[in-house]
């Protein structure tokens, strides 16, 4: 008797210790990877993150291609579709919610590359339009100014003008003296980034100043470790520049993201970035196409036009950003 009830409090003991192991580990926070993929289209990209009041609950915002449809030719799969929406209450993992309604009647738009960012109790929308599908990339594309109560249905307030027809991929940022910076790519001048200055997020004043020269996409500006950063997708990873006054930035020497990492569908390079900073941790949301690998090179299909998206948490060394994008990801976002 007593060597059996030894054995039942023994193993009692390790299956309440297991238990408690379990409740304290850390994987149910761990981010999903892939972070992401469209159930519908299968081609999302361009992710831009912001917490919902109304919903008490994070949404990803993001541009969607037509990866999965083999009717269609040439570059038509990257025009024609709305912007869509994942949700998550911790970052870590994501779910599809839908796509958003935008209130601006142009027959075959295409939308890309959203910023969300919210403003005494009204969400903002600055979206890239293209107007129209195309078989090719000249074509002009222009920013315009959406505004929301509820994050899902967006009205029309006006279209920017910039330094050219051909502008995209706005990103908003407020400045110490409470100037918004709108920095956006601006194709026609070698696809740089220019920005412009607004009080109140509805009238803007183009600067005409290129503050990146470099080639690059898809800019992002956030402030971390006492220093003001931007990231571009400059198709070799994402480069990254410090500056101290949001104008001249300083390129550091390495990309991150531009080595091939090992986790599914994240085995190339990443592209147009997101940034969330929370309780001094930095993570950085990001795409990739996974199929695009060196065996593949050339080739259009499915598997090569298809988009995942990724997080990959921040590191700050010796006054460089770099990013392990190997490392399993604990993130938990608090609203």
């Amino acid at each position: 008797m007593y060597k059996i009830s030894y054995k039942v409090t023994l193993m009692f003991l390790l299956l309440m210790s297991s238990v408690s192991i379990q409740a304290q580990s850390p994987k149910k926070n761990v981010a999903d990877k892939p972070l992401f993929r469209d159930p519908v289209f299968d081609g999302a990209a361009d992710p831009s993150i912001i917490w919902s009041d109304e919903e008490q609950k994070w949404l990803m915002f993001y541009t969607n291609r037509r990866a999965n449809d083999t009717s269609i030719k040439g570059i038509d799969w990257v025009h024609g579709t709305k912007i869509g929406v994942a949700e998550s209450t911790d970052g870590a993992h994501w779910t599809y919610k839908d796509t958003c309604s935008i209130n601006y009647n142009l027959k075959e738009v295409t939308y890309w590359a959203p910023e969300v960012i919210t403003y005494k109790d009204t969400y903002h929308m600055y979206l890239t339009i293209v107007p129209g599908i195309f078989k090719d990339w000249y074509h002009p594309r222009y920013i315009i100014h959406l505004t929301s109560k509820n994050l899902m249905d967006w009205d029309y307030q006006s279209k920017l003008t910039l330094a050219s027809e051909r502008c995209i991929d706005a990103d908003v940022f407020q400045l110490p003296d409470g100037i918004f910076r709108m920095y956006y790519n601006n194709e026609n001048d070698g696809k740089s980034i220019y920005y412009a200055d607004s009080k109140d997020l509805y009238r803007w004043v183009d600067s005409g100043v290129k503050v990146i020269k470099d080639r690059g996409e898809g800019p992002v500006v956030f402030t971390w470790k006492g220093k003001n950063w931007m990231m571009n997708d400059a198709w070799r990873g994402l480069g990254v520049y410090a500056s101290d006054d949001f104008v001249n930035w300083k390129r550091q020497e390495k990309n991150i993201l531009q080595t091939p990492g090992t986790g599914k569908d994240d085995q190339v390079k990443g592209g147009h970035p997101d940034v969330i900073v929370k309780d001094d941790k930095a993570y950085v949301f990001y795409f990739t196409h996974p199929g695009r690998t060196h065996e593949n090179e050339g080739e259009d299909n499915t598997e090569t036009r298809r988009t995942s998206i990724q997080v990959a948490e921040l590191e700050y060394v010796n006054g460089n950003i770099m990013c392990n994008r190997n490392l399993p990801v604990q993130i938990n976002l608090k609203p």
